[in-house]
Protein backbone atom coordinates (compact mmCIF):
# COMPACT_ATOMS: atom_id res chain seq x y z
CA UNK A 1 0.00 0.00 0.00
CA UNK A 2 1.18 3.48 -0.74
CA UNK A 3 0.22 6.89 -0.06
CA UNK A 4 -0.35 8.41 -3.58
CA UNK A 5 -1.54 11.93 -1.63
CA UNK A 6 -1.56 14.73 1.19
CA UNK A 7 -2.29 17.70 0.26
CA UNK A 8 -1.45 20.50 3.42
CA UNK A 9 -3.59 23.34 4.86
CA UNK A 10 -3.95 24.96 1.75
CA UNK A 11 -7.38 24.77 1.43
CA UNK A 12 -7.26 21.54 -0.65
CA UNK A 13 -7.41 18.18 0.31
CA UNK A 14 -5.57 17.19 3.43
CA UNK A 15 -5.90 13.66 4.30
CA UNK A 16 -4.77 10.74 2.12
CA UNK A 17 -5.23 8.66 -0.33
CA UNK A 18 -3.74 5.03 -0.19
CA UNK A 19 -3.45 2.91 -3.41
CA UNK A 20 -3.12 -1.08 -3.48
CA UNK A 21 -2.72 -3.50 -6.39
CA UNK A 22 -5.48 -5.69 -6.43
CA UNK A 23 -5.61 -7.63 -10.02
CA UNK A 24 -4.26 -4.35 -11.18
CA UNK A 25 -6.68 -2.24 -10.09
CA UNK A 26 -6.12 0.67 -8.36
CA UNK A 27 -8.23 0.92 -5.32
CA UNK A 28 -7.77 4.04 -3.11
CA UNK A 29 -9.90 5.42 -0.07
CA UNK A 30 -10.34 8.87 1.28
CA UNK A 31 -12.08 10.67 3.66
CA UNK A 32 -13.44 14.06 2.85
CA UNK A 33 -14.38 16.34 5.13
CA UNK A 34 -16.81 19.30 3.11
CA UNK A 35 -18.87 18.83 0.00
CA UNK A 36 -15.63 21.16 -0.95
CA UNK A 37 -13.39 18.38 -0.58
CA UNK A 38 -15.53 15.76 -2.59
CA UNK A 39 -15.99 17.62 -5.21
CA UNK A 40 -11.88 18.21 -5.41
CA UNK A 41 -11.64 14.18 -5.24
CA UNK A 42 -14.00 14.48 -8.07
CA UNK A 43 -12.29 16.83 -10.02
CA UNK A 44 -9.22 14.59 -9.22
CA UNK A 45 -10.60 11.17 -10.17
CA UNK A 46 -11.87 13.05 -13.64
CA UNK A 47 -8.32 13.18 -14.43
CA UNK A 48 -7.81 9.34 -14.01
CA UNK A 49 -11.41 8.34 -16.51
CA UNK A 50 -11.82 7.47 -20.09
CA UNK A 51 -14.55 7.21 -22.61
CA UNK A 52 -15.55 3.75 -22.87
CA UNK A 53 -15.70 4.07 -18.42
CA UNK A 54 -18.81 3.19 -16.60
CA UNK A 55 -18.52 4.36 -13.01
CA UNK A 56 -20.70 3.06 -9.99
CA UNK A 57 -21.63 4.93 -7.44
CA UNK A 58 -23.19 3.76 -4.24
CA UNK A 59 -23.88 5.28 -1.46
CA UNK A 60 -27.42 6.01 0.88
CA UNK A 61 -29.71 9.03 0.07
CA UNK A 62 -27.45 12.11 1.18
CA UNK A 63 -23.95 9.85 0.86
CA UNK A 64 -22.56 12.75 -1.58
CA UNK A 65 -23.00 10.91 -5.07
CA UNK A 66 -24.24 13.91 -6.74
CA UNK A 67 -21.87 16.36 -5.44
CA UNK A 68 -19.00 14.05 -6.89
CA UNK A 69 -20.85 13.99 -10.00
CA UNK A 70 -20.31 17.65 -9.75
CA UNK A 71 -16.60 17.70 -9.29
CA UNK A 72 -16.47 15.09 -12.40
CA UNK A 73 -17.94 17.40 -14.46
CA UNK A 74 -15.76 20.24 -13.34
CA UNK A 75 -12.76 18.09 -13.76
CA UNK A 76 -14.04 17.46 -17.21
CA UNK A 77 -14.53 21.10 -18.01
CA UNK A 78 -18.10 21.06 -18.24
CA UNK A 79 -20.11 24.85 -17.81
CA UNK A 80 -23.58 23.51 -16.47
CA UNK A 81 -24.96 23.23 -13.71
CA UNK A 82 -25.23 19.44 -12.77
CA UNK A 83 -28.53 18.28 -10.83
CA UNK A 84 -29.28 14.93 -10.10
CA UNK A 85 -31.51 13.08 -12.39
CA UNK A 86 -33.91 11.36 -9.95
CA UNK A 87 -37.09 12.04 -11.69
CA UNK A 88 -35.48 12.35 -15.63
CA UNK A 89 -33.35 8.87 -15.20
CA UNK A 90 -30.51 10.27 -17.39
CA UNK A 91 -28.75 13.44 -18.18
CA UNK A 92 -26.55 14.46 -20.95
CA UNK A 93 -23.16 16.86 -21.04
CA UNK A 94 -21.02 17.63 -23.98
CA UNK A 95 -17.63 17.04 -22.92
CA UNK A 96 -15.09 19.25 -24.99
CA UNK A 97 -11.87 16.97 -24.45
CA UNK A 98 -9.96 14.02 -26.61
CA UNK A 99 -10.23 11.15 -24.98
CA UNK A 100 -14.75 11.77 -23.47
CA UNK A 101 -17.25 13.56 -25.37
CA UNK A 102 -20.09 12.98 -23.54
CA UNK A 103 -20.75 13.02 -20.08
CA UNK A 104 -24.12 10.60 -19.12
CA UNK A 105 -25.05 10.98 -15.53
CA UNK A 106 -27.57 8.10 -14.84
CA UNK A 107 -29.79 7.97 -11.20
CA UNK A 108 -32.21 4.95 -10.90
CA UNK A 109 -33.71 5.57 -7.64
CA UNK A 110 -37.00 5.83 -8.84
CA UNK A 111 -36.59 3.36 -11.96
CA UNK A 112 -39.25 1.04 -12.01
CA UNK A 113 -37.47 -1.74 -14.28
CA UNK A 114 -34.36 -1.88 -16.70
CA UNK A 115 -36.73 -1.33 -19.81
CA UNK A 116 -37.30 2.36 -18.56
CA UNK A 117 -34.11 3.10 -19.37
CA UNK A 118 -33.78 1.20 -22.30
CA UNK A 119 -36.88 2.98 -24.14
CA UNK A 120 -34.62 6.32 -23.60
CA UNK A 121 -31.64 4.99 -25.10
CA UNK A 122 -29.68 4.04 -22.31
CA UNK A 123 -27.48 1.49 -24.48
CA UNK A 124 -26.20 4.13 -27.26
CA UNK A 125 -24.35 5.30 -24.22
CA UNK A 126 -23.05 2.41 -21.91
CA UNK A 127 -19.69 1.67 -22.87
CA UNK A 128 -19.16 3.79 -26.12
CA UNK A 129 -15.72 4.84 -26.58
CA UNK A 130 -15.90 8.72 -26.35
CA UNK A 131 -19.05 8.69 -23.34
CA UNK A 132 -17.79 8.56 -19.41
CA UNK A 133 -21.12 7.16 -18.20
CA UNK A 134 -21.66 7.58 -14.43
CA UNK A 135 -24.55 5.55 -12.52
CA UNK A 136 -26.07 6.03 -9.08
CA UNK A 137 -27.88 3.28 -7.95
CA UNK A 138 -26.32 0.40 -9.85
CA UNK A 139 -27.76 -2.10 -8.52
CA UNK A 140 -30.74 -1.81 -10.71
CA UNK A 141 -29.72 -1.96 -13.72
CA UNK A 142 -27.18 -5.33 -13.30
CA UNK A 143 -27.77 -6.47 -16.21
CA UNK A 144 -27.63 -3.88 -18.61
CA UNK A 145 -24.03 -3.91 -16.82
CA UNK A 146 -22.88 -7.05 -17.73
CA UNK A 147 -19.99 -7.44 -19.71
CA UNK A 148 -18.97 -3.57 -19.41
CA UNK A 149 -15.88 -2.11 -18.12
CA UNK A 150 -16.72 -0.44 -14.56
CA UNK A 151 -15.46 0.95 -11.99
CA UNK A 152 -16.94 1.06 -8.48
CA UNK A 153 -17.11 4.31 -5.80
CA UNK A 154 -18.80 3.75 -2.86
CA UNK A 155 -19.69 7.21 -0.52
CA UNK A 156 -20.26 6.56 3.10
CA UNK A 157 -21.28 9.63 5.59
CA UNK A 158 -19.59 9.16 8.59
CA UNK A 159 -19.76 12.06 11.60
CA UNK A 160 -19.22 15.41 11.85
CA UNK A 161 -20.06 15.59 7.95
CA UNK A 162 -17.46 13.69 6.84
CA UNK A 163 -17.45 11.13 4.13
CA UNK A 164 -15.48 7.79 3.00
CA UNK A 165 -15.22 7.68 -0.27
CA UNK A 166 -13.90 3.93 -1.50
CA UNK A 167 -12.82 3.31 -5.63
CA UNK A 168 -11.98 0.16 -6.30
Amino acid sequence: MAIIQNIGENGKLDNLIFTEFIDSIICMQIITKTTEETTEFGKNLAAQLNGGDILLLEGELGAGKTTLVKGLAAGLNIKYEITSPTFTLMNTYPVDLEKIKNLVHIDTYRLKDEEELIEIGVEDYLGKPDTLCIVEWPEKIAKLLNDKKTTIVTIEHLENNQRKINKK
